[in-house]
Formats: structure tokens, sequence, C-alpha cells
């Protein structure tokens, strides 16, 4: 770098604004874009096994094109600091990159990979999508990859359960919304009299969904539909209704109704269970907020107040709320299907 070029620089604050940027902003987006890609296709999980040539690596993930263009790929990890290099061989690095390659942590691992496929990309198109008038679908989102990263709430949901669930009667119980399986079979668990109908609004989501429970051993208690609760036509059979993280997969101005749909699959007495965020949490919280805002399918988080509410105007009656994560808004929400008045009998009507 000749004098000349050290003056002009020494004349413009573009230099260190672009420094900075790069280290404290474009540089975390770039290693939380390639851990969301590393653990998804694999890579993680095969570098935690142990050490890999590229050959070996791209055998293992898939890769039969041309492996240079993995190697590029690859490097840009080694210069993030989350994989290492050295005699050939692709290892993992940095304390992230070992956290997210642990099974343990699968729902962090597709927490991460919701933030960089679904948050991002609604943070950086908003101001176009509104000028074109655009929405986005439900195929914008991936079923399989929102239903792992929601089990990062998993702990305080199954908290939920066990304070509504009866564990010695027998039970029906109506899940809205089943992911996984993972809260159909935790309720299981506590109550071994629990039979269940478990739906969910995508078919890709339901299948993996009954296929885990028949893994778990519960095929026969348990059945599963591709279905639309809107739609659902049943008897007033359930006990216990549940919808966890999905009220706001519903437009605002529909949610009395839906909710007034499942009190009507409720028995007498029976209860619903609506775990869910609620604005004013995290700035994660508030980009999920705004990811429904431009979805045509749903609608904003609920206010507590506001579903609270609704409930009531639905026709639950003993309405129940409380916060499940301190510090966070996350949400539990009971309310009891109101018993219909006993209709006299023709003694009781000619006393």
């Amino acid at each position: 770098m000749n004098l000349v070029t050290l003056i002009d620089l020494a004349g413009t604050r573009h230099l260190p604004l672009l420094l900075s940027l790069s280290r404290r902003l474009a540089t975390p987006v770039y290693r939380a874009a390639f851990l969301a890609a590393a653990s998804r296709s694999g890579v993680l999980r095969r570098l935690a096994v142990r050490p890999c040539d590229l050959d070996t690596l791209a055998s293992a993930i898939g890769v039969t094109e041309d492996r240079r263009l993995l190697r590029a790929w690859l490097d840009v990890g080694v210069r993030l600091g989350d994989l290492g290099f050295g005699d050939g061989c692709y290892r993992l690095r940095s304390r992230t990159a070992r956290a997210l390659a642990d099974p343990a942590n699968d729902a962090v691992a597709a927490a991460l990979e919701e933030v960089a496929r679904f948050h991002l990309p609604v943070l950086l198109n908003a101001p176009s999508m509104l000028r074109g008038g655009r929405r986005l679908t439900l195929g914008d989102q991936d079923g399989a990859v929102i239903a792992r990263s929601t089990r990062v709430v998993q702990p305080f949901v199954q908290e939920a359960i066990r304070d509504v669930l009866d564990r010695r009667a027998p039970l029906r119980l109506l899940e809205v919304g089943c992911g996984s399986g993972i809260h159909v079979r935790y309720a299981a668990g506590l109550n071994p009299r629990l039979t269940a109908l478990a739906i969910d609004l995508q078919e890709d989501v339901a299948a993996e969904a009954e296929a885990n429970l028949a893994a778990w051993g519960l095929a026969g208690r348990v059945r599963v539909r591709r279905a639309d609760l809107r739609d659902l036509d049943t008897e007033p059979q359930f006990d216990l209704v549940t919808m966890h993280n999905n009220i706001y997969y519903f437009p605002t101005g529909e949610r009395t109704k839906v909710l007034e749909h499942a009190r009507s699959l409720l028995a007498p007495g029976g209860r619903i269970l609506l775990t869910t965020p609620c604005p004013g949490g995290s700035a994660g919280m508030q980009v999920l907020d705004l990811w429904f805002r431009y979805a045509d399918f749903g609608g904003p988080l609920p206010r507590p107040e506001e579903l609270a509410d609704q409930l009531r105007c639905a026709g639950f009656t003993g309405i129940r709320a409380r916060r499940l994560i301190p510090g966070e808004q996350f949400r539990a929400f009971v309310g009891v299907n109101r018993t219909p008045a006993p209709v006299p009998n023709a003694e009781e009507r000619n006393s």
C-alpha cells in the first residue's frame, strides 16, 4: 500500500465502518448460516465421529457433483473458526460446532436453522414484499424443522401438561398441531389409559408423527391424521384438547371461532390446554410475530388478555393463564367446557 492510498484512507470514514460492520454484524450472520447448513447437511454429526478428508465427507453426506465446490464451502467454515483443517482432514473446532453436533442439542440446531432459513428472509424481504403485495404461505415453512425447533420449550410444555392431565382415569385427548408427536408421547406416558387423536395441517409432519408414535409403541393408542381443526367433524368425545405453539397459525379474527369449534369437540366438563409465545418477549419472539403477520394463513402472536377473552367468548369458563418461562412471554392457558344445565324431567317441571 503506497503513501497516496494511506492518505486517501485516512480521509474516509468508510473503512472503519466497514470493518466494524464485518466484525460485529456480518461475521456472526455468516457463522449462523454456515452452522445451520453444516448441521442440516449432516457435516457436523459426521465430523463429530472423527476427522474426515474431502472425499470421505462428500460420500458421507451424499455429494456426487464437483467436490471442489464442497471444499470451497468447507473452507469458509475453517475461515470462520468453526472447522479446522490439518493432515488433509476437516474436523470440528469451535465449541459451538461441537455442541450443535450433539444429538441431544437437535432442537437448538433446528432453532438456528429456523432463524437462518425463515427469520432472516422475512427481515430482509419485508419492504419488498409489501411493495409487491406478496405474503408468506405455509409452503414457505419446513414443518419438520419447526416441529424440531419447538422442542426447545418442551420442558415447559411438559410442565403445563402435568398440571392439567388426569393420570388415572381413562382420558381421550385431541392434540391439534401434533408436530413430531413428542407431546402426545409424554401425555401417554403420564396416563397409561390415555387414547388420542393427533392432527396436523401438513401431510409430511403428520406422516412423521405417525412413524414416530409407531416407533414409540403407541400406534394402538394414538391415531394420527392430516387435518385442519376447522374442518374436523367428530362427536364431542374428548376430555382434553391441547394446542401447543400454533394458535398463531389462525388469523386473529378466526381464533374465537376456532376455539369454539375446539370446545364443540369436548365432552361436558372437558378442558383445553393451550401453550403459546406472546408479544413482548425476546427479539426472536418478535421476529416470529413478524413472520406470522406477513403470512397469508396466520396472524400475530396473541396478547394474553386477548387470548383469554377469546377463550371466554368461545364458551370456556374458569380461564387460567400463567407464565411458563421466567422472564419470557411463553404462557399456558386452560379453560373448561361449560357443562350444560340439566334438563328438568317432567316431575320437576310440574312441581
